[in-house]
């Protein structure tokens, strides 16, 4: 079997090409993420899935998802619910903690059966990110809130809900993008505040959950520790501050590389990725030349990387028995909408 790549890849539509299957097969990405273009039905989502890991000869692969509810949500109806974003567990929250802690819980864990019936076994979820006043909107209502106690209690009760269903939680976007005062999709932020405010404010939630599996960089420069490069690019960033200040060892994925916020072609995004300490390079669009140009710089997965890669996918080993129609009943208490 071939060595897996530093890579997690998207595909164009809806069911694999010759050539995709033949690139896959050569390059053999670790994992696979899938978007709203990849959905149709259900039948056609267990197919791709299956085509994605039989063309790589593993099994195990794992494929993610953003599915956090709200406007970031790849799983729509009939396949599943439309869910409330982060905000709206922030708001039960500061009315009766114990019920904002026990709706997240319950979203996280029915994303693990929506997610699990189609053999998807990753969600990018809990965000972590915590806004500030007058940033872009590109986090918004996606944050639970505004605090960061509150953030760090509702991210794990999401990750602990969706572990608890046998779906691997991917933290996002450490160590932090709540501060951004632009959307990365599109220009790259950067973010002047002083160290010792970031740590009390947006790296807090991250370093409180910093044994969840696999986090997600930022694509924000944080000019405090780096003016010159974004965290997903910064050596300095990656190693001072996620794995020595916030402490996280686990898996460290950078967010989508077609995204505008990082510069420099394709081969060059990848290399600056993997210099700087990051593990494995996220592309999503499905693109065959950039993926091609992405895939020239990866290397195989090895060493503690490969350790850390190991550790995500036996983080959730097994899943408890709840009864799902059990649990939305619940869930619908507190949100009549979502049955």
């Amino acid at each position: 079997m071939t060595e897996s790549q530093t890579l997690i890849l998207g595909c164009a539509g809806t069911s694999l090409s010759r050539e995709e299957k033949s690139f896959y097969r050569g390059e053999c990405p670790w994992g696979f993420i899938l978007f709203a273009r990849n959905i149709s039905e259900p039948e056609q989502i267990r197919d791709l899935v299956a085509e994605i890991r039989d063309c790589i000869g593993r099994p195990e692969a794992p494929v993610f998802i953003d599915q956090e509810g709200g406007r970031v949500q790849r799983l729509r109806p009939p396949l599943a619910p439309n869910y409330p974003a982060g905000a709206a567990f922030g708001a039960l929250y500061r009315d009766d903690e114990e019920i904002g802690l026990r709706a997240a819980w319950l979203l996280a864990r029915l994303h693990a059966f929506d997610l699990l019936r189609y053999g998807i076994t990753a969600d990018c979820l809990p965000v972590l990110d915590v806004p500030v006043e007058g940033a872009n909107d590109v986090i918004g209502a996606r944050a639970y809130a505004k605090d960061p106690s509150i953030v760090t209690a509702l991210g794990r009760a999401a990750a602990e809900g969706l572990m608890s269903g046998g779906v691997i939680p991917v933290m996002k976007h450490i160590p932090g993008h709540g501060r951004a005062f632009a959307d990365t999709h599109f220009e790259l932020p950067t973010v002047t505040t002083s160290l010792k405010e970031l740590r009390k404010h947006d790296f807090a939630p991250f370093q409180a959950l910093n044994h969840l599996p696999i986090a997600m960089t930022a694509h924000v420069i944080f000019s405090a520790v780096d003016p010159d490069n974004p965290a997903t690019t910064s050596g300095k960033v990656v190693e001072e501050i996620i794995r020595g200040e916030i402490g996280f060892d686990g898996l460290l994925v950078s967010d989508d590389t077609s995204m505008k916020a990082l510069s420099g072609d394709f081969q060059t995004k990848a290399a600056s990725i993997l210099a700087a300490g990051v593990d494995l390079v996220l592309h999503c669009n499905g693109v065959m030349e950039e993926m091609v140009a992405i895939a020239s710089r990866a290397k195989p997965l090895e060493g503690k990387a490969l350790e850390r890669a190991n550790r995500a996918l036996a983080s959730v080993k097994g899943h408890d028995d709840k009864e799902e129609a059990e649990l939305r009943a619940e869930f619908a208490d507190y949100f009549e909408a979502v049955a």
